[in-house]
């Protein structure tokens, strides 16, 4: 098995790497994806953070039953501290070099080394026997900006915290406690939240897979320590959930449960959070964005976010299930401000705007500062011609912006201006 390894470690092309896969797939090569399998499905992991190499002399070989015996020994934590590196040691001895620093060791360390992932692998054995090796993959958000029109209707909202997706896989009948980042690669150096899962686990009843996000009292701090290797300082580190799937059902890619059932599930296990230390459940406010009373809570919610630092807003469909993918049931939406302006002058645009209304140049007083800025976007192309052609000099705007700027004059600008909204017209009335 060792010669495929330095095969694909020799030719850097993709399409050789998946040329020389789809060879042995088609060989047959069972010993062979069962490794790759080892190696690259990242729900098995071993427990172990180093693993030496082989240095010689050469064993007699390790033929590949005893290593996979090692491997589900490691993986089932059967072998734990002393006792797994006494059992990898004498694995290394009894192999030769080559078995070992190509083959086994690189299944130990979960990197096959040769440039060849599960998505690799899987692309070359499609239409053949071999099993494809499962993807880790978890749901993520999509930027609210993208797609105002779904920002309606009754939604959930939490605050965006800044730190460190933490995808946490509690296997029951594993008896382990693995920590992920979004892109399946272990986090090891939270242990202290691991093993106070681990601790009490039987109170979970069975396997759940918990998402969250790891923050510390500093953000620059906790990402010196998400991948350190020795002299780790995470002690501080705290896990706020925002999610529960059952395990069976994250493997699948999507849950059964809508987003608010699955809030309430985590909530039952408070208790248990509480008694493990450093977990938290990320709070959430249920609003109907249609109506006048969400609309206020939504702008109270978003002006917290912005007192409070948080990186930004959640905005979750109360219905829609866990999707192990990119999802517009999910959407990320920076905390923002609304300022109230007066249209001052109309200004023509230039290149496809010729002709039309380029921007609004705007002022007016926001806490006592005087705000000058010029709006050209949140325009659909018949706002431009209307505004151009009527003029809404004197008008008062509502804008919507990232922040309040400085400028060298003392005068104070917007930070991406918006236009939402002329005041005192309602939706779709003309002005």
């Amino acid at each position: 098995m060792h010669n495929i390894i330095k095969e694909l470690e020799a030719d850097n092309s993709r399409l050789a790497k998946e040329a020389i896969i789809e060879r042995e797939a088609h060989a047959g090569n069972i010993e062979f994806f069962a490794g790759v399998h080892l190696a690259l499905n990242n729900y098995i992991t071993y427990g172990v953070k180093k693993v030496p190499t082989h240095a010689g002399p050469d064993g007699q070989g390790l033929p590949y039953d005893a290593f996979k015996e090692l491997a589900h020994l490691l993986y089932t934590r059967q072998l734990t501290g002393n006792d797994a590196k006494s059992a990898i040691e004498l694995a290394l001895s009894a192999s030769t070099q080559d078995q070992w620093n190509y083959w086994y060791r690189r299944i130990l360390i979960k990197d096959l080394r040769c440039g060849v992932s599960e998505k690799t692998v899987n692309k070359a054995v499609k239409g053949t026997s071999i099993e494809p090796v499962p993807v880790f993959e978890c749901m993520l958000a999509h930027d609210g900006a993208n797609h105002e029109k779904k920002i309606t209707g009754v939604k959930l909202l939490e605050p965006k915290l800044d730190g460190v997706r933490c995808i946490t896989v509690v296997n029951f009948e594993a008896r382990t406690v693995v920590q992920y980042t979004r892109n399946g690669k272990v986090l090891e150096n939270f242990s202290h939240i691991a093993d106070s899962l681990l601790a009490n686990i039987d109170d979970l009843g069975r396997s759940y897979v918990l998402d969250g996000e790891v923050v510390s009292k500093s953000f620059q701090d906790l990402m010196k320590q998400v991948h350190r290797k020795d002299d780790v300082q995470a002690q501080d580190a705290r896990l706020m959930l925002f999610d529960i799937v059952p395990l069976s059902e994250f493997q699948k890619g999507k849950s059964v449960m809508g987003q608010r059932r699955r809030s309430l599930l985590l909530k039952t296990f408070k208790t248990v959070f509480d008694k493990c230390g450093h977990i938290d459940i990320i709070s959430q406010t249920e609003v109907d964005l249609d109506g006048y009373v969400g609309e206020m809570q939504f702008k109270e919610f978003n002006k917290e976010a912005i007192e409070k630092g948080f990186e930004g807003i959640m905005i979750k469909d109360p219905n829609a299930p866990y999707e192990c993918k990119r999802s517009v049931s999910w959407l990320k939406q920076k905390p923002f401000i609304e300022v109230s302006l007066t249209v001052k002058e109309t200004e023509e645009g230039t290149g496809r705007n010729v002709g039309k209304m380029g921007a609004l140049v705007c002022e007016g007083k926001e806490d006592g500062k005087l705000i000058k800025v010029n709006v050209g976007s949140g325009f659909t192309d018949e706002d431009r011609d209307e505004f151009w052609s009527c003029k809404v000099d004197g008008q008062v705007v509502e804008v919507r912006a990232d922040a309040i700027t400085q400028n060298q004059d003392g005068t104070y600008s917007l930070r991406f201006p918006r236009f939402l909204r002329f005041r005192g017209f309602t939706a779709g009335e003309k002005i």
